[in-house]
């Protein structure tokens, strides 16, 4: 297991090199009517470093290009993925080609993924701290 000081590090370092879809991405969550809580970028869950995460809504957002495809790193991804929901936590992914063609579909999935509807009204959501 590597040690949580290395994962921030690691995730330190993804953050200062985020890539043209996470920044975009990135700018528009923080339009996100997202009340009382936030979305963090980079952030590290166990043995991995996700793309974006909510804390409230336990929600993990990750972002793929084109190298996701590849059998090995697609195999890793659902690993990854089987592991984070084992552990709680919903899990969408996104092309990046998506982010660049229609932000305005992949904002709106993710404000159903937070709120459960495309209409419901954006309420506070609390952020609990797991002990």
């Amino acid at each position: 297991m590597v040690s949580a000081s290395i994962r921030r590090a690691a995730a330190k370092k993804l953050r200062a090199n985020a890539t043209p879809h996470e920044r975009i991405l990135w700018r528009a969550l923080k339009e996100l009517p997202t009340e009382g809580t936030h979305f963090r970028k980079q952030a590290p869950i166990g043995p991995y470093v996700v793309d974006f995460f909510c804390p409230a809504k336990r929600l993990i957002i990750e972002l793929d290009g084109g190298h996701h495809n590849d059998d090995e790193t697609a195999m890793r991804d659902r690993e990854r993925q089987q592991w984070l929901e084992k552990e709680g936590f919903r899990v969408i992914r996104f092309w990046n080609s998506e982010i660049t063609a229609d932000l305005g579909a992949v904002l709106e999935r993710i404000y159903v993924e937070l709120y459960d509807a495309r209409e419901a009204e954006a309420v506070p959501l609390k952020h609990h701290r797991r002990r």
